[in-house]
Protein backbone atom coordinates (compact mmCIF):
# COMPACT_ATOMS: atom_id res chain seq x y z
CA UNK A 1 0.00 0.00 0.00
CA UNK A 2 1.45 3.34 -1.07
CA UNK A 3 1.36 6.27 1.33
CA UNK A 4 0.86 9.99 0.61
CA UNK A 5 0.36 13.18 2.56
CA UNK A 6 -2.86 13.96 0.61
CA UNK A 7 -5.20 11.89 -1.52
CA UNK A 8 -7.63 13.83 -3.74
CA UNK A 9 -10.73 12.00 -4.93
CA UNK A 10 -12.04 13.53 -8.14
CA UNK A 11 -10.19 15.62 -10.73
CA UNK A 12 -12.93 17.80 -12.13
CA UNK A 13 -12.35 21.56 -11.94
CA UNK A 14 -12.17 21.52 -8.11
CA UNK A 15 -9.79 18.59 -7.74
CA UNK A 16 -7.64 19.52 -10.73
CA UNK A 17 -7.14 23.11 -9.54
CA UNK A 18 -6.32 21.90 -6.01
CA UNK A 19 -3.78 19.40 -7.36
CA UNK A 20 -2.32 22.04 -9.68
CA UNK A 21 -1.99 24.62 -6.87
CA UNK A 22 -0.72 22.52 -3.94
CA UNK A 23 2.88 22.96 -2.88
CA UNK A 24 5.40 20.41 -4.13
CA UNK A 25 6.41 19.88 -0.51
CA UNK A 26 3.39 17.57 -0.14
CA UNK A 27 3.21 14.08 -1.60
CA UNK A 28 -0.14 13.99 -3.39
CA UNK A 29 -2.20 11.33 -5.19
CA UNK A 30 -5.32 12.05 -7.23
CA UNK A 31 -7.89 9.42 -8.21
CA UNK A 32 -10.29 10.15 -11.06
CA UNK A 33 -12.34 7.95 -13.40
CA UNK A 34 -11.96 10.11 -16.53
CA UNK A 35 -9.55 9.21 -19.32
CA UNK A 36 -9.06 9.83 -23.04
CA UNK A 37 -10.59 6.45 -23.87
CA UNK A 38 -13.80 6.48 -25.89
CA UNK A 39 -15.75 4.71 -23.13
CA UNK A 40 -14.49 7.00 -20.36
CA UNK A 41 -16.83 8.58 -17.83
CA UNK A 42 -17.94 12.03 -19.00
CA UNK A 43 -19.58 14.61 -16.78
CA UNK A 44 -23.18 15.26 -17.99
CA UNK A 45 -23.08 19.00 -18.66
CA UNK A 46 -24.27 21.47 -21.27
CA UNK A 47 -20.69 22.70 -21.60
CA UNK A 48 -21.27 26.45 -21.45
CA UNK A 49 -18.61 28.34 -19.51
CA UNK A 50 -20.38 31.25 -17.77
CA UNK A 51 -18.73 34.62 -17.00
CA UNK A 52 -18.08 33.60 -13.37
CA UNK A 53 -16.19 30.55 -14.61
CA UNK A 54 -14.27 32.66 -17.11
CA UNK A 55 -13.28 35.05 -14.33
CA UNK A 56 -12.13 32.22 -12.08
CA UNK A 57 -9.93 30.86 -14.88
CA UNK A 58 -8.48 34.28 -15.62
CA UNK A 59 -7.56 34.72 -11.93
CA UNK A 60 -5.52 31.54 -12.27
CA UNK A 61 -3.82 33.02 -15.33
CA UNK A 62 -5.29 30.32 -17.59
CA UNK A 63 -6.38 30.75 -21.21
CA UNK A 64 -8.65 28.24 -22.94
CA UNK A 65 -6.97 26.35 -25.77
CA UNK A 66 -8.75 26.12 -29.13
CA UNK A 67 -9.06 22.35 -28.72
CA UNK A 68 -11.60 22.86 -25.91
CA UNK A 69 -13.89 25.16 -27.92
CA UNK A 70 -16.81 24.03 -30.09
CA UNK A 71 -19.06 25.79 -32.60
CA UNK A 72 -21.03 27.96 -32.48
CA UNK A 73 -20.01 30.57 -29.91
CA UNK A 74 -23.19 31.94 -28.34
CA UNK A 75 -23.97 35.56 -27.54
CA UNK A 76 -27.65 35.33 -26.65
CA UNK A 77 -30.03 32.97 -24.95
CA UNK A 78 -33.58 32.34 -26.12
CA UNK A 79 -35.58 32.14 -22.89
CA UNK A 80 -38.81 30.17 -23.21
CA UNK A 81 -41.52 30.27 -20.55
CA UNK A 82 -43.79 27.30 -21.24
CA UNK A 83 -46.21 28.47 -18.51
CA UNK A 84 -47.04 31.76 -20.23
CA UNK A 85 -45.98 30.88 -23.79
CA UNK A 86 -43.66 33.92 -23.79
CA UNK A 87 -40.21 34.00 -25.40
CA UNK A 88 -37.47 36.59 -24.88
CA UNK A 89 -33.85 36.88 -26.00
CA UNK A 90 -31.13 38.04 -23.59
CA UNK A 91 -27.48 38.79 -24.28
CA UNK A 92 -25.17 36.31 -22.52
CA UNK A 93 -21.40 35.93 -22.88
CA UNK A 94 -21.02 32.17 -22.58
CA UNK A 95 -18.14 30.16 -24.04
CA UNK A 96 -19.36 27.03 -25.79
CA UNK A 97 -16.94 24.20 -25.03
CA UNK A 98 -16.61 20.45 -24.84
CA UNK A 99 -16.94 19.69 -21.11
CA UNK A 100 -14.92 16.47 -21.22
CA UNK A 101 -12.08 18.11 -23.13
CA UNK A 102 -12.27 21.06 -20.70
CA UNK A 103 -11.86 18.74 -17.70
CA UNK A 104 -9.01 16.83 -19.36
CA UNK A 105 -7.28 20.12 -20.21
CA UNK A 106 -7.41 21.18 -16.55
CA UNK A 107 -6.06 17.78 -15.52
CA UNK A 108 -3.17 18.17 -17.98
CA UNK A 109 -1.97 21.14 -15.92
CA UNK A 110 -1.36 18.94 -12.87
CA UNK A 111 2.40 18.69 -12.40
CA UNK A 112 4.45 15.53 -12.08
CA UNK A 113 4.73 15.77 -8.28
CA UNK A 114 1.08 14.60 -8.16
CA UNK A 115 0.55 10.89 -8.85
CA UNK A 116 -2.57 10.34 -10.98
CA UNK A 117 -4.65 7.17 -10.85
CA UNK A 118 -7.50 6.40 -13.26
CA UNK A 119 -9.97 4.47 -11.16
CA UNK A 120 -13.16 4.35 -9.13
CA UNK A 121 -13.11 4.62 -5.33
CA UNK A 122 -15.01 1.79 -3.64
CA UNK A 123 -14.25 2.30 0.05
CA UNK A 124 -12.94 4.90 2.50
CA UNK A 125 -11.84 3.98 6.02
CA UNK A 126 -10.03 5.66 8.87
CA UNK A 127 -7.36 3.72 10.75
CA UNK A 128 -5.73 5.51 13.65
CA UNK A 129 -4.97 8.96 12.20
CA UNK A 130 -4.78 7.99 8.53
CA UNK A 131 -7.32 7.41 5.78
CA UNK A 132 -7.30 4.22 3.73
CA UNK A 133 -8.77 4.60 0.24
CA UNK A 134 -9.64 1.49 -1.77
CA UNK A 135 -10.19 1.88 -5.52
CA UNK A 136 -10.36 -0.15 -8.72
CA UNK A 137 -7.88 0.63 -11.51
CA UNK A 138 -7.70 -1.57 -14.60
CA UNK A 139 -9.97 -4.11 -12.86
CA UNK A 140 -7.47 -4.44 -10.00
CA UNK A 141 -8.08 -3.37 -6.42
CA UNK A 142 -5.56 -0.96 -4.93
CA UNK A 143 -5.22 0.85 -1.61
CA UNK A 144 -3.66 4.18 -0.69
CA UNK A 145 -2.95 5.63 2.74
CA UNK A 146 -3.04 9.37 3.46
CA UNK A 147 -2.89 11.79 6.38
CA UNK A 148 -5.33 14.11 4.57
CA UNK A 149 -8.17 13.37 2.18
CA UNK A 150 -9.81 15.86 -0.20
CA UNK A 151 -13.28 15.13 -1.59
CA UNK A 152 -13.73 16.71 -5.00
CA UNK A 153 -16.16 14.04 -6.15
CA UNK A 154 -19.25 16.09 -6.95
CA UNK A 155 -22.88 16.07 -5.86
CA UNK A 156 -22.93 12.37 -5.02
CA UNK A 157 -19.73 12.62 -3.03
CA UNK A 158 -18.58 9.38 -1.44
CA UNK A 159 -16.19 11.34 0.78
CA UNK A 160 -19.07 13.48 2.09
CA UNK A 161 -21.19 10.38 2.71
CA UNK A 162 -18.30 8.83 4.67
CA UNK A 163 -17.87 11.97 6.78
CA UNK A 164 -21.51 12.95 7.24
CA UNK A 165 -24.12 10.33 6.26
CA UNK A 166 -26.89 12.64 7.52
CA UNK A 167 -26.05 15.51 5.15
CA UNK A 168 -29.17 16.90 3.48
CA UNK A 169 -29.45 19.38 0.61
CA UNK A 170 -32.00 19.77 -2.16
CA UNK A 171 -31.22 17.29 -4.89
CA UNK A 172 -32.33 17.07 -8.51
CA UNK A 173 -31.89 14.54 -11.25
CA UNK A 174 -30.08 16.13 -14.18
CA UNK A 175 -30.91 14.35 -17.45
CA UNK A 176 -29.67 15.27 -20.90
CA UNK A 177 -29.74 13.70 -24.32
CA UNK A 178 -27.63 14.26 -27.44
CA UNK A 179 -29.13 14.40 -30.93
CA UNK A 180 -28.07 15.15 -34.47
CA UNK A 181 -28.83 18.88 -34.86
CA UNK A 182 -31.56 19.26 -37.49
CA UNK A 183 -32.58 22.82 -36.61
CA UNK A 184 -32.28 25.48 -39.35
CA UNK A 185 -29.99 27.57 -37.15
CA UNK A 186 -27.92 26.73 -34.05
CA UNK A 187 -29.14 28.26 -30.78
CA UNK A 188 -29.08 28.15 -27.00
CA UNK A 189 -32.30 28.09 -25.01
CA UNK A 190 -33.19 28.31 -21.34
CA UNK A 191 -36.60 26.77 -20.59
CA UNK A 192 -38.94 27.27 -17.64
CA UNK A 193 -41.82 24.87 -17.13
CA UNK A 194 -43.35 24.68 -13.63
CA UNK A 195 -45.49 21.68 -14.63
CA UNK A 196 -42.38 19.51 -14.79
CA UNK A 197 -39.73 21.17 -12.62
CA UNK A 198 -39.23 24.09 -10.26
CA UNK A 199 -35.73 24.42 -11.71
CA UNK A 200 -34.88 24.92 -15.41
CA UNK A 201 -33.90 23.13 -18.62
CA UNK A 202 -31.43 23.92 -21.38
CA UNK A 203 -30.92 23.26 -25.08
CA UNK A 204 -27.69 24.00 -26.90
CA UNK A 205 -26.20 23.41 -30.35
CA UNK A 206 -22.69 21.99 -30.28
CA UNK A 207 -20.51 20.98 -33.27
CA UNK A 208 -23.39 19.67 -35.37
CA UNK A 209 -25.05 18.04 -32.39
CA UNK A 210 -27.87 19.25 -30.17
CA UNK A 211 -28.13 18.76 -26.39
CA UNK A 212 -31.37 18.95 -24.47
CA UNK A 213 -31.35 18.54 -20.70
CA UNK A 214 -32.68 19.82 -17.43
CA UNK A 215 -32.83 19.42 -13.65
CA UNK A 216 -35.92 17.53 -12.49
CA UNK A 217 -37.43 16.15 -9.25
CA UNK A 218 -35.66 12.98 -8.13
CA UNK A 219 -38.74 10.76 -7.96
CA UNK A 220 -40.33 11.77 -11.27
CA UNK A 221 -37.36 13.05 -13.25
CA UNK A 222 -37.53 10.68 -16.21
CA UNK A 223 -41.27 11.19 -16.72
CA UNK A 224 -40.93 15.00 -16.40
CA UNK A 225 -38.09 15.00 -18.93
CA UNK A 226 -40.16 13.09 -21.50
CA UNK A 227 -43.25 15.27 -20.94
CA UNK A 228 -41.20 18.39 -21.47
CA UNK A 229 -39.72 17.06 -24.72
CA UNK A 230 -43.25 16.61 -26.07
CA UNK A 231 -44.17 20.18 -25.14
CA UNK A 232 -41.05 21.56 -26.83
CA UNK A 233 -41.83 19.74 -30.08
CA UNK A 234 -44.75 22.17 -30.39
CA UNK A 235 -42.24 25.01 -30.06
CA UNK A 236 -40.26 23.80 -33.07
CA UNK A 237 -37.64 21.70 -31.30
CA UNK A 238 -36.43 18.75 -33.40
CA UNK A 239 -35.24 15.76 -31.40
CA UNK A 240 -35.25 12.52 -33.40
CA UNK A 241 -33.53 9.45 -31.98
CA UNK A 242 -31.09 10.23 -29.14
CA UNK A 243 -27.43 9.42 -29.75
CA UNK A 244 -26.85 9.04 -26.01
CA UNK A 245 -28.54 9.77 -22.70
CA UNK A 246 -26.72 11.00 -19.59
CA UNK A 247 -27.83 11.58 -16.01
CA UNK A 248 -26.34 12.68 -12.72
CA UNK A 249 -27.28 14.16 -9.36
CA UNK A 250 -27.14 17.93 -8.85
CA UNK A 251 -27.39 19.92 -5.62
CA UNK A 252 -29.22 23.20 -5.07
CA UNK A 253 -28.29 24.88 -1.74
CA UNK A 254 -30.81 27.00 0.15
CA UNK A 255 -29.26 27.64 3.56
CA UNK A 256 -25.87 27.87 5.23
CA UNK A 257 -26.01 24.30 6.55
CA UNK A 258 -26.18 23.04 2.93
CA UNK A 259 -22.48 23.90 2.67
CA UNK A 260 -20.30 21.26 4.32
CA UNK A 261 -16.52 21.43 4.22
CA UNK A 262 -15.59 18.23 6.04
CA UNK A 263 -14.05 17.55 9.44
CA UNK A 264 -10.70 16.77 11.04
CA UNK A 265 -8.19 16.02 8.25
CA UNK A 266 -10.84 15.51 5.56
CA UNK A 267 -11.90 18.42 3.34
CA UNK A 268 -14.58 18.96 0.70
CA UNK A 269 -14.40 21.30 -2.29
CA UNK A 270 -16.63 22.11 -5.26
CA UNK A 271 -20.10 20.59 -5.45
CA UNK A 272 -19.06 17.92 -2.93
CA UNK A 273 -19.15 20.80 -0.43
CA UNK A 274 -22.49 22.07 -1.81
CA UNK A 275 -20.79 24.94 -3.66
CA UNK A 276 -23.04 25.52 -6.68
CA UNK A 277 -25.32 28.38 -7.70
CA UNK A 278 -28.95 27.77 -6.64
CA UNK A 279 -30.19 30.11 -9.37
CA UNK A 280 -28.28 28.86 -12.43
CA UNK A 281 -26.68 25.57 -11.25
CA UNK A 282 -23.32 26.99 -12.42
CA UNK A 283 -20.62 25.23 -10.43
CA UNK A 284 -17.34 25.53 -12.34
CA UNK A 285 -16.42 28.90 -10.83
CA UNK A 286 -17.11 27.68 -7.27
CA UNK A 287 -15.12 24.52 -7.95
CA UNK A 288 -12.10 26.52 -9.14
CA UNK A 289 -12.31 29.04 -6.30
CA UNK A 290 -12.66 26.39 -3.58
CA UNK A 291 -9.93 24.17 -5.03
CA UNK A 292 -7.49 27.06 -5.09
CA UNK A 293 -8.54 28.25 -1.61
CA UNK A 294 -7.92 24.85 -0.04
CA UNK A 295 -4.53 24.48 -1.73
CA UNK A 296 -3.50 27.91 -0.45
CA UNK A 297 -4.66 26.96 3.05
CA UNK A 298 -2.41 23.89 2.93
CA UNK A 299 0.47 25.96 1.59
CA UNK A 300 0.32 28.41 4.54
CA UNK A 301 1.19 25.53 6.91
CA UNK A 302 -1.08 27.12 9.53
CA UNK A 303 -4.50 25.97 10.72
CA UNK A 304 -5.67 24.51 7.41
CA UNK A 305 -9.39 24.26 8.23
CA UNK A 306 -9.58 27.77 9.66
CA UNK A 307 -7.68 29.26 6.72
CA UNK A 308 -9.82 27.40 4.19
CA UNK A 309 -13.22 28.17 5.71
CA UNK A 310 -12.30 31.83 6.26
CA UNK A 311 -11.21 32.25 2.65
CA UNK A 312 -14.31 30.52 1.29
CA UNK A 313 -16.77 32.61 3.35
CA UNK A 314 -17.32 35.30 0.65
CA UNK A 315 -18.21 32.55 -1.85
CA UNK A 316 -20.73 31.08 0.62
CA UNK A 317 -22.37 34.50 1.03
CA UNK A 318 -22.48 35.02 -2.72
CA UNK A 319 -24.17 31.67 -3.33
CA UNK A 320 -26.69 32.18 -0.52
CA UNK A 321 -27.52 35.62 -1.90
CA UNK A 322 -28.40 34.04 -5.24
CA UNK A 323 -31.44 32.49 -3.53
CA UNK A 324 -32.99 35.96 -3.53
CA UNK A 325 -32.80 35.92 -7.33
CA UNK A 326 -34.63 32.60 -7.58
CA UNK A 327 -38.25 33.83 -7.18
CA UNK A 328 -37.86 36.15 -10.18
CA UNK A 329 -36.74 33.15 -12.26
CA UNK A 330 -38.78 30.30 -10.88
CA UNK A 331 -42.07 31.71 -9.57
CA UNK A 332 -44.32 31.85 -12.67
CA UNK A 333 -46.07 35.10 -11.68
CA UNK A 334 -42.86 37.05 -10.99
CA UNK A 335 -41.08 35.56 -14.00
CA UNK A 336 -44.00 36.57 -16.20
CA UNK A 337 -43.78 40.15 -14.92
CA UNK A 338 -40.03 40.31 -15.61
CA UNK A 339 -40.34 38.88 -19.12
CA UNK A 340 -43.34 41.06 -19.96
CA UNK A 341 -41.39 44.15 -18.98
CA UNK A 342 -38.74 43.35 -21.59
CA UNK A 343 -36.03 44.66 -19.25
CA UNK A 344 -32.54 43.68 -20.50
CA UNK A 345 -34.01 41.71 -23.41
CA UNK A 346 -32.76 42.18 -26.97
CA UNK A 347 -34.61 42.11 -30.27
CA UNK A 348 -33.67 39.37 -32.70
CA UNK A 349 -35.00 39.51 -36.25
CA UNK A 350 -37.47 36.72 -37.01
CA UNK A 351 -35.42 35.30 -39.89
CA UNK A 352 -32.47 34.81 -37.52
CA UNK A 353 -34.43 33.05 -34.77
Amino acid sequence: MRTFDIVVIGAGPAGAVFAKSISKEFSVACIDKKSDDEGSFKKPCGGLLAPDGQKALSELGLNLPKSVLVDPQIFSVRTIDLDSGMTRHYQRMYINCDRHRFDRWLMSGIEENVTLFCGTVTKIEKQDKRYIITFIENKKEQKLSAKFIVGADGAKSGVRKFLNPDYRCRQYLSIQQWFEDKHPKPFYSCIFDSENTDCYSWAVSKDGLFIFGGAYPLKSGKEAFLRQKKKLCKKGFVFGEPIKTEACLVLRPQKSSDFYFGKENAFLIGEAAGLISPSSLEGISSAIISGKALAEAFNTKKNIRREYENSIRPLKRKLLFKNFKCPFLYQPFLRNLVMKSGISSIKVSEKNQ
